[in-house]
């Protein structure tokens, strides 16, 4: 069985986080904070915390912005459940939009969806595509709806653009690296993401005056760590073992276990695992750009280029029972496959919160006919190939 994602784990790795294990600092310490600054030099942004998960990092991001009850955030309604959980936890309500063509919030529809309660919107890069920040930009700049709760609301000003990169570390937007393409950013690397580390994530500050991304990140960092003023790492200075709880905050720190792994896939992330994942892209692209029933996915243009996270093919007039289907027959002949995602309206607890999949019918269209298929580092040309002919066979088999 060819596996969908496994991570990439060589002897250079291993030999980090042994030599993690053996320094003394297994928690948060050097390798994290040394970690955080390749994460900014790589993104090019000022400031980046790292964090236990992305969905730890865009709640923490939205409770900085004083995000409650009463407030609405801007979802896609195609997209993981974390990026709507995570405004729920909050009190606030999600509002979901229409995705486009390409899988990305539909931004027409997006721009309609603001209203005075709208504090947030969070574009999601599916696949690694990344959105159309400079639309998004411009919209809440020029949006003059938005009410401010409280201060920090007000030194912005306006609607906050937190994006959803989970997928997209190493895209790249009008020239610009994911991370520094709007406001915030936050990065998943889960354990079946391009850049891993076990669990994890990474949140971008770029923010723009008046703030100082480094006092930003100084009070998130803080708001991570139970709201103690002085991690680990700046208690074992001689005397300073004296803390103090500034606010009643959460736990979500990253590892340098975990940021040992990352830092070693990090080194090698453009020339070897970016370089891989682009030659099994047009491998896919090859045949089945050529195949009448298929439509392979964008993940190059003029303006925008992919983290070649994931390659969504989607197969023309198909059933979502017939795709499911061919999922199966792949899966019998020896290929992992997958769906990203299951528009959120498909899920039991948004439908409960009235939610109606009628009401997002590109979500279900480009759902009902996509399947996922492998794209790792460690794949090879052969794997690719069967991989190739597996679904093929298996699609015109149904159709």
């Amino acid at each position: 069985m060819i596996p969908f994602s496994p991570p990439h784990i060589n002897q250079e790795i291993i030999d980090e986080v042994v030599d993690t294990l053996k320094s003394g600092w297994i928690t948060t310490g050097p390798k994290t904070k040394l970690f955080e600054n390749k994460i900014s030099e790589y993104c090019n942004v000022e400031k980046t915390l790292c964090v236990n998960s992305a969905t730890f990092g865009l709640e923490l991001v939205l409770r900085w912005f004083g995000v409650g009850k009463g407030d609405e955030v801007i979802i896609p309604s195609y997209t993981y459940a974390a990026t709507a959980n995570v405004v729920i936890h909050t009190g606030a309500t999600p509002v979901m939009v229409d995705g486009a063509a390409d899988f990305n919030i539909d931004i027409a529809k997006m721009k309609k969806a603001i209203t005075e309660k709208t504090k947030v919107i969070i574009p999601v890069d599916i696949a690694g595509f990344p959105c159309d920040y400079t639309e998004i930009n411009k919209i809440v700049n020029e949006n003059n709806l938005f009410k401010a709760n409280t201060d920090v609301q007000s030194k912005l000003g306006r609607i906050l653009v937190l994006a959803d990169a989970a997928h997209s570390f190493g895209a790249i937007y009008k020239g610009a690296k994911s991370g520094s393409l709007c406001d915030i950013s936050v990065f998943s690397f889960h354990a079946v993401k391009n850049l891993t580390t076990a669990e994890g994530g990474a949140i971008c500050l770029n923010l723009p005056k008046p703030f100082d991304n480094t006092d930003v990140y100084d009070f998130l960092n803080m708001y991570s760590l139970h709201g103690q003023n002085k991690d680990a790492l700046a208690k074992t200075k001689i005397g300073n073992w004296r803390y103090d709880i500034k606010i009643a905050g959460y736990k979500g720190n990253m590892t340098d276990i975990m940021a040992s792994i990352g830092l070693v896939g990090l080194k090698y992330y453009d020339s070897e695992n970016l370089k891989r994942r682009k030659e099994i892209f047009k491998q896919y692209d090859a045949v089945f750009s050529l195949k009448d029933w298929a439509i392979t996915p964008d993940y190059k243009t003029e303006d925008k280029e992919s983290s070649y996270h994931l390659y969504l093919l989607r197969i023309k007039t198909i059933s979502e029972k017939d795709r499911d289907a061919i999922i199966s027959e792949i899966f019998n002949n020896g290929v992992s496959v997958n769906v990203h995602f299951q528009p959120l309206p498909l899920l039991s607890v948004y439908k409960e919160e009235g939610f109606k999949i009628e009401d997002f019918p590109v979500s279900f269209s480009n759902y009902e006919r996509v399947i996922s298929l492998p794209v790792y580092q460690d794949l090879t040309d052969e794997n690719v190939q069967k991989v190739i002919n597996t679904v093929s066979n298996a699609v015109e088999k149904y159709i």
